[in-house]
């Protein structure tokens, strides 16, 4: 089975704490669509953007978290939470599997700088696995920087998740660079933005061949989408309607081999096959 449920929660939050509100708006949306294997909130949905709500994890917000997870029997990535680590404040998101365990989590490596002032850069760049496939995740600012986004993919990931919190003007851009992250690594991309006085909606989740799968509008919405890695397997090995192949083409590039040796020696990437025209397939 290649197939898995995806639910974007775009909700419309308020400044302060909103565990009661979500985790009411999560448990609805699973006895609604009790097909769903993952529910993914906005960036910072919980208490929105102010630091004094800032936690260490694991932390109280995160264990409420993780027994809402457990209790649905649902993977849940709950946006991000402002952390408290070494004296450092980071904008990380957990991802919490239907056992209610954080199998790992993800610290923003590009704050909004300058306005999301006086948070630490994350380090690592993070994919897990769930039963069908691999999944990258990052926040918000992240999409614009598309070194993240392909990091995520030499490690595998065919589906990237970015919780969001943007109201600003530029989310007809964020749009336009989602479809591009999509076509260009050739997977799947969620960005789950908030809404209200949070931000301004317009979710997108986007296909493997730079498809709009749906864009939302600027209210609260549920966004219950069906991915299908399959489908990321076949374009990466045949191409995008069986022409470009941006992964092996950056595996095999010269410029790409003076950059990063490592990326060259990557098991994924070394996975995908020979660069080459595809042959008429009739068993797929």
């Amino acid at each position: 089975m290649s197939h898995f449920a995806i639910a974007g929660l775009q909700l419309a939050s308020s400044k302060g704490n909103n565990t009661q509100q979500i985790a009411a708006e999560i448990t609805l949306c699973k006895q609604r669509f009790p097909w769903l294997n993952m529910l993914v909130l906005g960036e910072l949905n919980s208490h929105g953007p102010e630091k004094k709500y800032a936690e260490t994890m694991p932390g109280p917000t995160e264990s409420f978290y993780r027994d809402l997870a457990k209790q649905l029997n649902i993977w849940l990535i709950p946006g991000s939470l402002y952390e408290i680590a070494n004296h450092h404040i980071y904008n990380t998101t957990p991802v919490i599997d239907p056992q209610g365990q954080v199998i790992c989590r993800y610290r923003k490596i590009f704050p909004f700088c300058p306005y999301e002032s006086d948070v630490s850069q994350g380090q690592d760049i993070v994919v897990f696995d769930v039963p069908q496939g691999r999944i990258g995740i990052a926040i918000c600012y992240d999409l614009w920087f598309p070194e993240v986004a392909r990091s995520m993919a030499c490690k595998g990931a065919e589906v990237l998740i970015y919780p969001t919190m943007t109201g600003t003007i530029d989310r007809g851009i964020e749009l336009n660079l989602a479809r591009a992250t999509a076509a260009s690594n050739q997977c799947y991309v969620v960005a789950i933005n908030t809404a209200g006085e949070l931000g301004n909606g317009q979710s997108i989740i986007v296909g493997p061949q730079g498809n709009d799968i749906y864009v939302a509008g600027e209210q609260q919405e549920i966004i219950p989408v069906e991915i299908d890695f399959a489908q990321v397997r076949r374009d990466r090995k045949r191409g995008l309607h069986n022409l470009g192949q941006p992964l092996k083409s950056f595996r095999e590039s010269q410029w790409q081999k003076s950059v990063s040796s490592s990326t060259n020696d990557n098991e994924f990437l070394a996975s995908l096959g020979e660069l080459k025209i595809p042959e008429r397939d009739d068993n797929e």
